[in-house]
């Protein structure tokens, strides 16, 4: 899962630790020349511009020294208050990356990690995001978090960089696919019953088989739950969600084809009232975007029925396809979370990066296979360990 963005966050990782081996290297060595010189100059020893440069220090001094005694008011305190604003403020400066902290760097045998270090490992790693089919703001936010996190930090000339850029890395990931993440085992808990689900989502992308996962999932936790077929457009449909219902020993309810899905609907929640089922688990029609009557109908369903919650449903491997799809159909009936089919088909994750800041609504689980015991719920934590390659 995801195994080709997980090899392009590796490959930055390992690009942005060789630009720092480098960088050690060099600062390492500089350090260990005579005082005063870098290790270019120690090995070149130039005289000349040396034996130029003492009388004119020792000329400045001098004037310096005669400005203040002539008038004390008269000398520049500005690097005194700079002094006090230091010892005022001990970590003033710790992330500054001028010539002030290389000379810090230097007396304590650290380096800091700076912008221009970053540019090219952070250029390629935002192609690789882009290839990866993550969603430009989201690959821009990760690039600015990256930097943010790793700018300004002391290593050691003696650590590695690995561990430094893995944690920005993680922080970064982290913030872009946790948003909105909420507890939904503990939502079902708290709920009044029958609680009210219903699924959307365009044709073809696993919504029904998703229904019949979901079922199985409730089973699992203790909850009962009725399947209704929404999807009156069709043909087909109630065969299809049919076949589900009877492997699962489910309760369907349908009409005929052509039928009024928020009626569907409405009588699947009559038939859990009565008979002290849990969830209702609605299907919907695989609507397109664009298609205004469609739209309506899911408007309707809202209307009527009233869902405690509803989700979108896409594939993981239409990537962008599904980041559009998700950000159109939220702005149309406002989703209260999304569930990514075919993860375990996806190399790229752009989709399971994307869906969540895009929406502000959380992807909430995954379908990893066909079965019914085949979906996941999707933990921010666990994913970006994968990504890193620290779980399978």
């Amino acid at each position: 899962m995801f195994d080709s963005l997980k090899e392009k966050l590796g490959s930055f990782r390992e690009d942005v630790e060789e630009t720092a081996e480098e960088k050690a290297a060099e600062e390492e060595a500089a350090t260990d020349a005579p005082e005063g010189e870098t290790a270019e100059a120690a090995a070149a020893e130039p005289v000349g511009e040396a034996d130029a440069a003492e009388p004119a220090a020792e000329s400045a001094a001098e004037s310096v020294t005669e400005t203040t005694a002539a008038d004390p008011e008269a000398a520049d305190t500005s690097g005194d208050e700079a002094d006090d604003d230091e010892a005022d403020d001990p970590e003033a400066g710790e992330t500054s990356t001028g010539f002030g902290a290389k000379v810090k760097a230097a007396a304590t045998g650290k380096f800091v990690i700076e912008e221009e270090d970053l540019e090219e490992p952070l250029w390629d790693l935002k192609m690789a995001l882009l290839e990866s089919d993550v969603e430009m703001s989201v690959a821009e936010e990760i690039l600015d978090r990256v930097e943010e996190e790793l700018v300004g930090e002391r290593r050691k000339f003696t650590e590695s960089t690995g561990s430094i850029v893995e944690d920005a890395l993680r922080e970064a990931l982290l913030d872009v696919i946790s948003v909105g993440q909420f507890d939904f085992d503990q939502r079902i808990a708290d709920a009044d019953k029958p609680l009210v689900i219903i699924f959307t989502g365009v044709n073809g992308v696993g919504k029904t088989t998703s229904i019949a996962k979901m079922s199985r999932y409730l089973e699992e936790r203790g909850y009962s739950s009725v399947l209704a077929n929404g999807d009156t457009y069709r043909a087909g449909a109630n065969e299809q969600i049919g076949e589900h219902a009877a492997a699962l020993d489910r309760k369907l309810i349908s009409h005929q084809q052509g039928g009024d899905p928020a009626a569907v609907i409405y009588d699947a929640v009559e038939y859990a009232e009565a008979n002290e089922v849990d969830v209702v688990l609605g299907d919907t029609a695989g609507r397109l975007h664009t298609n205004e009557g469609l739209m309506d109908q899911l408007e309707k369903i809202g209307r009527v029925v009233g869902p405690d919650m509803t989700l979108f449903v896409d594939e993981a491997v239409a990537g962008q396809d599904a980041v559009r799809r998700a950000e159109q159909f939220d702005e149309a009936v406002t989703i209260d979370g999304s569930i990514l089919t075919k993860a375990d088909a996806d190399s790229n994750g752009g989709a399971a990066i994307s869906v969540a800041h895009v929406t502000g609504k959380p992807i909430l689980f995954l379908g990893v296979g066909q079965g019914y015991d085949h979906l996941e719920r999707f933990d921010p934590e666990v994913v970006v360990e994968r990504l890193l390659g620290g779980e399978e």
